[in-house]
């Protein structure tokens, strides 16, 4: 059963099109808010992760390796299930800090723009096999389907519409400023339609090909091959090795972090799509074994990669098999327009802004929504070019796992990050060089077929398709080891001390009370026009401003204090954590120390103690409990009494005294003494 070209071509382009109206209604407001914002509708979005491996590749696996298909299912399950240790502190800080990727999330971490960089080369080589398997699966099937379309064609013309889809709802709106619910609402329609269409045939297949399950037992029980074939052996360690790579690729895969993290609607959401994803993927599974049964038995004539559509060919079904074919499509798109886009912002912050920090040359917005677009297109067809040179001649296993492998480097760096506050720079980035070594030596040059270098200086174990998992074992120890010593034996910086302090679970940072250069609000602005531009800078404090409730024009010490955090947050959200650090630092800079130092910044404190109180236990809530209690009872003596720091600066202003002079507390507390009225101060 056969295709034309054009027909093929237009039930893509109108699948597509669909897609694109989707993203259109939803960023139009056409839908209600509730549904766009529902945890459903995140939690099928997530299912982004089940690309072309849950529709072709997992059936290949199955002939393999029999159950071990399941841990690429497994892996990514039990890392949601335990989300409320894993998942919800990348969120907290990511939020907290405006992260928008996990190479924000290191070079916030480990203080180091080096860092940031290096995950991002490390991500967008590995993310290139991954872009080829879609590009290979998308080509393979539509040749399938039209045996005279040219495969080359099919690539170039899915990868134009993916780029095009891609630069229009990927970045419509500025760079950390808002979900794309677009975006999201398209992705969560891709994973239903995966889903029905799995479901459907694997329906399909039992009743209509094995008559129910009794004709289905009946059959296994006469055939010794598939039987065979579906099983696992203990000794095979691939299924390990997939599941691990599963369970970090909740954190490091660049489409799972923008998803997970970036476009999460509300912390209510990820608690429930830590169930929600597991049971989405359970119902993914289950047709995969009956697809395979249904290719032996019907003889499909493609290789079990393809058996969902070779099976639907067999039953002699056009609608079953277009629908497949589609099925493929969607789930290909999908993982590639989010990890393009999120691929290209990790691209923009790290690679080129450190290098190129944009001036006032008309509307800086503009100038980044464009760069990312283009980066956008640089990285598909790169995709496209490892295609084209190297992917179309390797299984689409293979390439998942040298894509799983590489991306594996980034899991040690990521645990650092919330459980072990003494990991530093270096270690991080020496380890992360030494992984990444072994695997471009052990696995991506000699599946690539570029050069084998153990085969040639006669190793004891080389490369093959048997023992990848071994090297991929190797090379995340190597990382690990190295990581740890280099990190136990050297210092950590203040500034990586800082950091770790407020990523770790139940830190309390220790801010320091000092004086800024700038005076009021209005020096924020005019500093800031200097990199960024008048009208840029003035954008950026009005709406750090309208965040934190303060009035236009804010000259109190504390408060400026506040508000320089919260412009580095969102700057980092717009240019990157490392590129917002410095900029913020080189301009909106604190004066000098005296010699003897200064105090702790106590409102600081309090606030985060105030974030913290449901948290506390033990003697630490007891303790916290005692604070308030003292703190209580200040505010309430019939005595006026405030408190003021060896700066000037009033720390604290009690209810009597409130009454006393008509002056708020929160109109004083963080200003200066001399700044109340004449007869006051």
């Amino acid at each position: 059963m056969s295709f034309s070209a054009p027909s093929l071509l237009l039930a893509s382009l109108l699948y597509l099109v669909l897609l694109f109206g989707i993203a259109w209604v939803t960023e139009k407001g056409a839908l209600p808010r509730s549904w766009i914002r529902h945890p459903l509708v995140y939690t099928l979005s997530l299912g982004v992760y089940a690309g072309i491996w849950a529709v072709y590749a997992a059936v290949g696996m199955a002939a393999e390796s029999g159950f071990g298909f399941l841990a690429y299912y497994l892996g990514i399950s039990g890392a949601f299930l335990l989300a409320p240790v894993l998942l919800n502190p990348v969120m907290r800080i990511g939020r907290a800090y405006q992260l928008t990727s996990l190479a924000d999330l290191f070079a916030y971490r480990y203080r180091s723009q080096w860092a940031g960089t290096l995950v991002t080369i490390c991500s967008g080589t590995a993310i290139l096999a991954l872009l080829s398997m879609q590009i290979q699966a998308v080509s393979t099937s539509a040749s399938l389907l039209a045996p005279d379309t040219s495969p080359q064609l099919i690539s170039v013309l899915f990868s134009i519409i993916v780029v095009l889809f891609a630069m229009l709802f990927g970045t419509r709106r500025s760079q950390g400023s808002e979900n794309h619910q677009g975006l999201v609402l398209a992705i969560a329609f891709d994973s239903l339609v995966k889903l029905f269409s799995l479901l459907t045939l694997g329906g399909v297949i039992l009743f209509g090909v094995f008559d129910g399950m009794s004709g289905l037992e009946t059959w296994l029980a006469d055939q010794s091959t598939p039987v065979s074939t579906m099983t696992m052996s203990i000794d095979d360690g691939s299924w390990r090795a997939l599941m691990l790579m599963s369970f970090a690729g909740a954190l490091v895969l660049p489409h799972m972090y923008h998803m997970t993290f970036s476009e999460n609607p509300s912390p209510k959401a990820l608690a429930k799509a830590s169930w929600g994803l597991p049971l989405y993927l359970l119902l993914l599974g289950l047709p995969i074994p009956l697809i395979l049964w249904g290719g032996q038995a019907l003889a499909a004539t493609t290789g079990p990669n393809f058996y969902a559509i070779g099976t639907a060919q067999a039953l002699g079904s056009p609608a079953l098999t277009l629908m497949m074919y589609i099925a493929g499509l969607s789930a290909a798109s999908g993982l590639m327009i989010v990890s393009t886009l999120a691929l290209a912002g990790m691209v923009l912050n790290h690679a080129v802004l450190p290098l190129r920090t944009p001036k006032d040359h008309g509307d800086i917005y503009h100038w980044l929504k464009w760069v990312k677009r283009l980066l956008i297109a640089a990285i598909i067809f790169a995709a496209l070019l490892f295609h084209e040179t190297l992917g179309k001649n390797l299984d689409l296993s293979i390439l998942g796992a040298i894509s799983l492998s590489g991306m594996l480097q980034l899991l040690p760096g990521a645990l650092g990050v919330i459980y072990w506050p003494e990991g530093n720079r270096r270690g991080l980035i020496a380890g992360l060089v030494s992984g990444l070594v072994i695997w471009v030596i052990t696995l991506v040059l000699p599946f690539s077929h570029t050069a084998n270098l153990l085969d040639f200086i006669g190793a004891p174990l080389v490369p093959d398709y048997s023992n990848w998992h071994i090297f991929t074992f190797v090379s995340l120890t190597v990382n690990v080891t190295i990581f740890t010593l280099i990190s136990v034996l050297s210092t950590s910086s203040a500034e990586e001390t800082g950091a770790a302090q407020a990523c770790s679970l139940g830190a309390l940072s220790r801010p320091q009370r000092r004086e800024l250069l700038a005076t009021s609000s209005a020096d924020f602005t005019r500093q800031l026009a200097v990199p960024l531009g008048l009208g840029v800078a003035r954008r950026e404090v009005e709406k750090a401003l309208t965040q934190l409730k303060l009035p236009n024009v804010e000259y109190r010490p504390y408060q400026l204090r506040r508000l320089r955090d919260r412009v580095e947050v969102n700057l980092s959200g717009l240019l990157g954590p490392a590129v917002a650090r410095d900029l913020v630092k080189r301009h909106l800079g604190y004066k000098p120390m005296a010699s003897g130092g200064t105090a702790q910044d106590i409102r600081y404190v309090e606030r985060a103690l105030g974030d913290y109180q449901n948290r506390l236990t033990g003697l630490a809530g007891e303790l916290d409990n005692l604070r308030r209690h003292y703190r209580q009872t200040l505010q309430n003596l019939p005595i006026p009494a405030c408190s003021v720091g060896d700066d000037g600066e009033i720390l604290m202003w009690n209810n009597a005294m409130e009454a006393l002079t008509g002056i708020t507390a929160d109109d004083v507390v963080g200003a200066r003494l001399m700044a109340l009225p004449e007869h006051w101060h």
